[in-house]
């Protein structure tokens, strides 16, 4: 079993930068990928960027270019370095951890709140 230990997030004014961070412990398979997603209210979960456990990014087209998305050496922690924001990356943020070895179906974090003001 995988936790995921979310931290980051907070209240920046549109423009400023903030960093997620999220740690994977537990039993970790490999290959994996791990990822971001954001929600807001009445609107379903989307990917905001995720990486493989071989560096492979990807990105949602709203944010390219303004996120950045990486894994330490060890490859258990993934960080999502989030500048130029906008009032509508306002949602709350959640880790994703997936790997074809590991039979759950993957795990999500708890999720931390970013909020841009205008």
């Amino acid at each position: 079993q995988v936790q995921l230990v979310e931290s980051g997030g907070g209240l920046v004014q549109a423009g400023g930068s903030l960093r997620l961070s999220c740690a994977a412990r537990g039993i970790i398979f490999s290959p994996n990928t791990m990822g971001w997603y954001r929600q807001t209210p009445g609107k379903q979960r989307e990917l905001v960027a995720s990486i493989t456990s071989g560096d492979n990014a990807n990105y949602a087209d709203s944010v390219k270019g303004r996120f950045t998305i990486s894994r330490d050496n060890a490859k258990t922690t993934v960080y999502l370095q989030m500048n130029s924001l906008k009032p509508e990356d306002t949602a709350v943020y959640y880790c994703n951890f997936v790997s074809k070895w590991d039979p759950s179906g993957g795990y999500w974090g708890q999720g931390t709140q970013v909020t841009v003001s205008s």
